[in-house]
């Protein structure tokens, strides 16, 4: 008897499970470089791993070994991964970085000026090359087990 018919696709529960380990490990690199324990960073974007290379990469890896690696769904995946990828240490990198100067900015401007009441910007948008590597390890790792744990107990 197979799994039940709302994860019948290993591709996408490996996707899902890459994205929850990263998002848990979240929690934990955090707590390891400020000592703080952060649950927020449960659902936070940014930081260390990145959650979506993870979903993507685990996506990629469970498609290339069910399809195969020349198979037209493996391009496109591959494709879908190196575009997050590269968004993710490129635009939003950048966006979130312009966020901490504009915050510092708004910080320093009198009390009377209007734009001093705005709400700080958000700057843990993108991610750096090694936080998007090790995401890229967690969603090939977990893609790989989880894929060969299924094809172990439910066949292909």
């Amino acid at each position: 008897m197979g799994p039940p018919a709302i994860i019948s696709s290993p591709a996408l529960v490996s996707a899902l499970l890459a994205f929850t380990v990263a998002q848990v490990a979240k929690v934990f690199t955090h707590w390891h470089t400020t000592g703080k324990l952060d649950y927020g960073r449960l659902v936070g974007s940014g930081g260390m791993p990145s959650s979506h290379t993870a979903l993507v990469v685990g996506l990629t890896t469970s498609v290339g070994l069910k399809e195969s690696l020349d198979s037209s769904i493996f391009a496109m995946c591959l494709v879908f991964s190196l575009v997050v990828m590269y968004d993710a240490t490129g635009v939003r990198l950048h966006a979130g970085r312009q966020a901490e100067v504009l915050n510092q900015m708004i910080m320093e401007l009198p009390a009377t000026h209007p734009a001093s009441e705005s709400r700080p910007l958000r700057n843990s948008l993108g991610h750096t090359p090694p936080e998007v590597g090790v995401g890229a390890i967690v969603g090939l790792v977990v893609g790989y087990l989880h894929y060969s744990i299924w094809i172990t107990q439910w066949g292909p």
